[in-house]
């Protein structure tokens, strides 16, 4: 049996030199602590913020994050798609998101606020009425990804290419089409 943690606070954390105790963490709060690198599989977390949390490279094999924000962290190198699927839901706000992989997931209304995204993986992604609101997306990786719907007007340096990516009632702005256009290696002036 797994221990429970309910609407606990943990502040200044280090779990890189102390461990973590795996188990069911509901209603938490982890506030300026340090993740990095270390294996959170099987940890299940519903309903929990991470605000300025450093998650880099976690190890993510069946780990459970149902409705959870994490606010100004660093999320690099994280494999979500290796995490269990079953209510699968993030909210991302002023995070470093590099390198991530988003792979197959179901992100339907999943909003990233303010967040680098450099070469995220969404290949197969179901991004579908996602909000991308200001969000760096150099190099990111976009191939049979549902985007129908998604909300893409102040997303910067995207590369989408609309023949291998699904985008009806998407939302991009003048100046993001060339995004849309640039696979064709055509010259816009």
């Amino acid at each position: 049996m797994s221990q429970l943690f309910d609407s606990q606070e943990f502040h200044h954390e280090d779990f890189t030199s102390q461990p973590f105790v795996a188990g069911d963490y509901e209603n938490c709060t982890f506030i300026n602590c340090q993740f990095t690198s270390i294996d959170l599989s099987y940890v299940s977390f519903l309903e929990c913020t991470f605000q300025d949390c450093n998650l880099a490279m976690v190890k993510t094999d069946n780990t459970a994050f149902k409705d959870i924000q994490f606010i100004n962290c660093k999320l690099t190198g994280i494999d979500f798609s290796t995490c269990n699927n079953f209510l699968f839901s993030i909210y991302l706000d002023n995070c470093q998101s590099n390198l991530a992989s988003f792979h197959q997931l179901n992100l339907t209304k999943t909003k990233f606020i303010n967040c680098n995204l450099e070469e995220a993986d969404f290949v197969d992604t179901n991004l579908s009425n996602a909000v991308f609101s200001n969000c760096n997306l150099k190099g990111a990786l976009f191939d049979h990804t549902n985007l129908n719907g998604a909300d893409l007007r102040s997303a910067l340096h995207f590369s989408i290419n609309p023949e291998s990516n699904q985008l009806k009632k998407a939302k991009f702005s003048r100046e993001g089409i060339i995004g849309l256009l640039d696979h064709y290696d055509i010259v816009i002036q």
